[in-house]
């Protein structure tokens, strides 16, 4: 009788420990929703008030060209920062996409030892690095460098630049993924492969990496989003000029940084301070974006 009672007792213990797991965690569940349905609810509203209160019209702020907030002829034309926020960010995914996925190539198939010994404090130490230390480098070392490097024909802010601090800010998630994805690969595949009398490069190359594809675009895609949404290394150095660039040494804006230079200088409920809510509305809309691309190389992985 004792133990049955003992037995009873405990699971009864055990019933109210997993009622109250289960109770706290659809607390913090139902939270983490009110939280994120508040934000974007928010941003939604001040973005949208810019064409439904003020009556700027959706087509100027998309394909405008000219950005002046100031003034009775005030206009509000963010193509010149859309188009710089993609081009930036697509720029360092460029250069960022093969050195990531070489890097995490060499930690996990070239030379897996001494590689993650190496360059696994290397790309740690790289994501701890503050967004400013990496703008003020590229304020200090690469602006004047790529003056110098153009005979002076530039001042080295502009496209270029703000393109590869990214590139160097992205690189550490991009590798992460990448050899997170390479790691996980059934070793049954590599033997397969090199039975069939295949060398280490044919597998890699023929084998490895289009088995991985989607997981190595989803380490890309995130990488871009991450750019996409950076806001104060840009601002120091890509020259924050208000014009669609034409070329990689031209300065140009982009949204991030439009936003963090002019919100303080606008008061609540201007015009201008509605506009840039709904610049950070389309940077809310193409995070969504991202991570609809993300589900979607992830289920494709799966398949």
């Amino acid at each position: 009788m004792e133990n049955n009672k003992g037995s009873a007792g405990g699971f009864a213990r055990h019933r109210r420990e997993d009622l109250i797991g289960k109770t706290y965690t659809y607390i913090c569940v139902l939270l983490l929703i009110i939280v994120i349905t508040a934000i974007v609810y928010f941003v939604a509203s001040k973005g949208l008030a810019t064409f439904i209160t003020d009556g700027v019209s959706p087509v100027e702020f998309l394909f405008g060209t000219h950005w002046n907030p100031v003034g009775d002829n005030a206009s509000f034309g963010a193509l010149p920062f859309i188009a710089g926020s993609f081009i930036v960010s697509l720029l360092a995914a460029l250069i960022a996409g093969p050195l990531s996925i070489c890097a995490a190539l060499f930690m996990t198939e070239i030379v897996p030892g001494k590689g993650k010994r190496i360059l696994q404090p290397v790309i740690e130490l790289l994501s701890g690095i503050p967004s400013v230390v990496y703008g003020f480098i590229g304020l200090t070392v690469l602006v004047p460098f790529i003056s110098a490097l153009t005979g002076g024909d530039s001042i080295g802010y502009g496209v270029a630049a703000g393109a590869l601090v990214l590139s160097v800010m992205i690189l550490p998630t991009i590798t992460s993924i990448a050899a997170d994805a390479l790691a996980s690969l059934p070793r049954g595949l590599r033997e397969a492969s090199y039975a069939l009398g295949a060398t280490r490069w044919q597998t890699i190359y023929r084998v490895i990496l289009p088995t991985l594809a989607p997981s190595l675009w989803t380490g890309i895609i995130l990488g871009i989003a991450r750019a996409f949404g950076e806001a104060l290394a840009v601002q120091m150095v890509i020259g924050n000029a208000p014009f669609i660039p034409k070329s990689l040494l031209t300065s140009a804006s982009t949204l991030t940084s439009v936003i963090t230079l002019n919100m303080t200088n606008t008061s609540t409920g201007s015009v201008q301070n509605n506009v840039l809510w709904s610049m950070a509305l389309m940077l809310l809309f193409m995070t969504f974006v991202f991570i609809i691309v993300v589900r979607l190389l992830q289920r494709r992985n799966k398949l």
